[in-house]
């Protein structure tokens, strides 16, 4: 089946499409505006014909009330005639011109007493085209007369013509004439928009920066310029970001599988003097640190395309894999959790069951003196306080406490151990992915350098902040301060 063609107006280009409109509003108006031209044109003319018409009446009357009316009647012009009647339709005075033995106008068209204007043909007046007839009463109660004035339109027909026909010649070339200027006009308006095409054709999104030309003047086009370019920085930036993750990534994961193809190549050149239980411990070691590398990727991959995880349970696979779904899955305490995982959680039963996962020292829990209550995603607040209890753990000599308390308008959470801290320097830093400072560098015992830059992601999601500090002014140590929303007041 062909497909329809497209409406005219859609098959011209923006230029065409604001001339088209241009003109055609324009043409509309002139239009418009001749009509009301020449309405007033010929309002005006008639009242001015009226007018003269009664002033010869009145003047006539007055003469009529003196019983002076000369014979024949004084008239100014030949496209002018006069008549006096009485009451019984019978002409008393006439203008030269004028018939002195039919009156122009009836007696049945006549209102006793009224001043009137009528149009009429002009045989009865003994004119040529259409005239005005006006009537002015005159003499007394016993004797009543009307004066009858009829004055030729043909001037005023002529001139609306003439008028009509200067606007009908005047406009199109006037039309056309504007037409031109706003061609140009809106093609030198449209010029920067089109070196923004031609600069954008240009872009090929490969290295190196790429730029749209931004116009001198300071006007919208200059603008949607700046605002586009600052677009294509984002865009780079993003780029660029995603070019170090994905080869941050590779890099880690070509550790562990290059660990698994050694162990497998030596276990094969050794044959039966294989020792197949330390080969089996190893890989699944580096097997789970495959399995945890992986998921951590793909959580930090869901939170940039939406912001968090897609599921209530968005953390669920990477805590199945490093254990902490068990965690993820217990009860805080908060009651159900809504329709999109959001729910009420206790914060000091949250760090009693997250510090359950290392029944022995370092960890210690200081229980709240009053329940504190927030709302979030329990899987994800699980998982950021195993994230950061499992760093303090790595780096910790003897303590690692667990603590909790309000802070005006937020709920604080620490996680304060004694190891060797991190510098005032790096501590904006080590929210980077793959981030490992030089004494965490070994990849056993230090990671992937994920867990704080998951921390970070998911603490904005849940409307906190994070941030560390020294655990104290005299021992060495670290302090992460989480702030967490309260639950609002109204929530049941």
């Amino acid at each position: 089946m062909s497909a329809l063609p497209r409406p005219w107006p859609s098959t011209l280009g923006l230029r065409g499409r604001l001339m088209a409109i241009g003109v055609f509003g324009l043409s509309v108006g002139l239009a418009l505006g001749g009509v009301v031209l020449l309405g007033v044109l010929g309002f005006v003319l008639q009242r001015s014909v009226d007018n003269e018409a009664f002033r010869t009446a009145d003047a006539v009357a007055l003469l009529a009330a003196e019983d002076a009316l000369p014979d024949p009647l004084p008239v100014a012009g030949g496209q002018l005639r006069v008549q006096v009647i009485d009451g019984q339709g019978r002409v008393r005075a006439a203008s030269i011109d004028a018939d002195r033995l039919v009156p122009m106008v009836g007696p049945e068209r006549l209102e006793a007493h009224q001043r009137q204007r009528l149009s009429m043909s002009g045989e009865r007046a003994g004119l040529v085209g259409p005239v005005r007839v006006v009537t002015v009463p005159a003499g007394t109660a016993a004797d009543p007369l009307t004066v009858l004035v009829a004055k030729s339109m043909t001037d005023v027909r002529h001139s609306t013509q003439v008028v009509g026909t200067s606007l009908l010649i005047s406009f199109p070339l006037l039309v056309a004439a504007l037409a031109v200027v706003a061609w140009r006009v809106v093609g030198a308006t449209l010029r920067p928009v089109e070196s923004l095409r031609r600069g954008a054709e240009e872009i090929t999104g490969r290295a190196g920066p790429d730029r749209l030309p931004v116009p001198a003047s300071h006007d919208e086009v200059h603008r949607l310029a700046v605002t586009l370019n600052g677009m294509l920085d984002r865009l780079e930036s993003a780029r660029r970001r995603q070019r170090a993750f994905l080869s941050d990534a590779a890099h880690e994961l070509r550790s562990p599988v290059t660990n698994i193809r050694t162990e497998l190549e030596v276990a094969r050149r050794l044959g039966e003097r294989t020792d197949w239980a330390a080969v089996t411990d190893n890989l699944l070691a580096d097997t789970e640190r495959l399995g945890r590398l992986v998921n951590d990727l793909l959580l930090l991959a869901r939170l940039d395309e939406s912001g968090g995880p897609d599921a209530p349970g968005g953390v669920t696979g990477a805590d199945r894999s490093t254990g902490g779904a068990a965690g993820a899955r217990r009860s805080t305490g908060g009651g159900p959790d809504g329709p999109d995982g959001v729910g009420p959680v206790e914060l000091g039963e949250l760090l009693a069951t997250v510090a359950a996962r290392y029944p022995s020292p370092p960890v210690r829990v200081l229980p709240p003196d009053e329940p504190l209550w927030t709302v979030g995603h329990a899987d994800e607040l699980h998982r950021i306080l195993t994230n950061l209890v499992e760093n303090a753990v790595r780096h910790a000599r003897a303590r690692v406490v667990l603590a909790a308390a309000p802070e005006g308008a937020y709920h604080l959470v620490t996680v304060t151990d004694d190891g060797p801290g991190v510098p005032v320097a790096d501590r904006d830093r080590v929210f980077d992915r793959f981030t490992r400072l030089d004494d965490a560098r070994a990849r056993d015992a230090g990671g992937a350098g994920l867990g704080l830059s998951i921390v970070r992601e998911l603490v904005r999601r849940a409307g906190g902040t994070v941030t560390l500090a020294d655990a104290n002014a005299d021992d060495p140590g670290l302090r992460v301060s989480l702030r967490l929303p309260p639950l609002p007041p109204d929530t049941p």
